[in-house]
C-alpha cells in the first residue's frame, strides 16, 4: 500500500480523500494550516499543522511519501496577496520538495477557472487558458510550474474539476441550501436555462485514484473531471428545492441588472460572490471529460441532481455543528450580507 501525502488534508476534498484512501488500505499524511478536526480518522492520519509556503513544514510533510496530492488553495474570497503567495509559491514548494524527495507521482488539483469566461462548449484540454481575477490566474501559473517539473522527469497529472459538492462542502452552495431549509424560493442570475455542469466530491476522489494507480506514461497529463449526466440550471437547482417540501420555485432575474449589483455589492464587500460566479451563473459551463473517460477510465456514478441531494441531505443532517459559523473556505457558510436581505422577497 502506498503512503499519499495530501496538501490540503483539512479541507473539503482533503477529508473526503482521506477517508476513501484509508477505506482501500493506504497511509495518509495531512498538510493544512487549518486544524485536522475529525475525530472518525484523526488517530489513523499523520497530521502535520503548517502552511504551504514554509517550506520546512512542507519537506518534513515530504517524508517518506509515496505519492503527493496537492489540494491546498487560497480560494477566490482570499486576499489577492494570500491567493498569489498560496497558490503560486506554496505550489512551488510541493513540486520542487516532491521532486527533490523523489516521490512517485504527484496530482495536482487545478480548476476549470483556468478557462476563463468561456466562449464555447464543451471545454477541453487543450483550450486557450484564460483565468478570471486572482484565482484563476494564480491557478494558471501553478499549472505552468508543473508543466516545470514534468518536463524533468517528474509524474505529475493535472486535474481541472467542475466545482465539486458532497458531505463537508459549504460555501456558496450553503446558499440554496439555507434558502431551501427556511422555505424560501430561490433567485437566479438569467434565465436558468443554461447547462452548469457540477461533480461529486466522490467522483473526483475515484478520478484522483486512477491518476494515482494507472500506468506513469498514461496519467502524466492534463484532465477535465466533471458529472457526466447534467440538466440546466433550473433543473439541477429545483430538485434541492423540490426536496425541502415547501412547494417553492427558483425564481430566474434579469442577468444584467443583477451583475450590475453584484459588482457594486463585491466592490463594497457586502456579497460572498465574487466575480468568476456571477459573471458566469448565467451562461453554459461544461467541459468535455472524454479525454479521463479514454485515458484514465473515469465514468462517474453521480449526475448533477444526484450530487446536490446528496450534499444538500448531509446539510441538514449536520446543520447544528456550523449553524453561525460563517468563513471563507469550502467548509464553512459564507457570510450572506446584503444577499441575506433579499430573502425578504423570496
Amino acid at each position: 500500500m502506498a503512503t499519499y501525502l495530501i496538501t490540503g488534508g483539512a479541507g473539503f476534498l482533503g477529508i473526503n480523500l482521506t477517508r476513501y484512501l484509508l477505506a482501500r488500505g493506504h497511509a495518509v499524511t495531512s498538510l493544512d494550516i487549518a486544524d485536522f478536526d475529525y475525530p472518525d480518522v484523526r488517530d489513523r492520519v499523520r497530521v502535520i499543522r503548517g502552511d504551504i509556503r514554509d517550506r520546512a513544514a512542507v519537506d518534513a510533510a515530504m517524508e517518506g511519501v509515496d505519492i503527493v496530492v496537492h489540494a491546498a488553495a487560497a480560494l477566490p474570497l482570499y486576499r489577492k496577496e494570500d491567493i498569489f503567495s498560496t497558490d503560486i509559491d506554496g505550489t512551488r514548494n510541493v513540486v520542487d520538495s516532491a521532486y527533490q524527495h523523489q516521490v512517485d507521482r504527484l496530482i495536482h488539483i487545478s480548476s476549470t477557472a483556468v478557462y476563463g469566461i468561456p466562449d464555447h462548449h464543451p471545454l477541453r484540454e487543450d483550450d486557450r487558458l484564460d483565468g478570471v481575477g486572482p484565482y484563476g490566474k494564480a491557478k494558471i501559473r501553478a499549472e505552468a510550474i508543473c508543466l516545470e517539473y514534468r518536463r524533468k522527469g517528474m509524474c505529475i497529472t493535472i486535474i481541472r474539476p467542475k466545482s465539486f459538492v458532497g458531505p463537508e462542502r459549504l460555501g456558496v452552495f450553503a446558499l440554496l441550501y439555507d434558502w431551501a431549509r427556511e422555505g424560501r424560493n430561490f433567485p437566479l442570475i438569467g434565465s436558468g436555462r443554461n447547462r452548469y455542469q457540477l461533480l461529486d466530491v466522490e467522483d473526483l476522489c475515484d478520478a484522483i485514484y486512477l491518476a494515482a494507480t494507472g500506468d506513469k506514461a498514461k496519467v502524466n497529463d492534463t484532465f477535465n473531471i466533471g458529472a457526466r449526466e447534467f440538466s440546466t440550471m433550473r433543473e439541477d437547482y429545483q430538485a434541492v428545492l423540490d426536496a425541502a417540501g415547501f412547494g417553492k420555485r427558483v425564481i430566474p432575474l434579469p442577468a444584467a441588472p443583477v451583475i450590475w449589483t453584484l459588482r457594486l455589492l463585491e466592490l463594497l464587500h457586502l456579497s460572498p460572490l465574487y466575480k468568476w460566479v456571477y459573471e458566469t451563473a448565467a451562461r453554459d459551463s461544461y467541459v468535455s471529460i472524454e479525454k479521463a473517460e479514454q485515458v484514465l477510465g473515469f465514468r462517474p456514478k453521480y449526475s448533477n441532481r444526484d450530487a446536490l441531494l446528496r450534499n444538500y441531505r448531509w446539510y441538514l443532517e449536520n446543520l447544528p455543528r456550523f449553524q453561525g459559523n460563517a468563513g471563507i473556505s469550502h467548509r464553512t457558510p459564507w457570510k450572506q450580507g446584503a444577499l441575506a436581505l433579499a430573502k425578504l422577497f423570496f
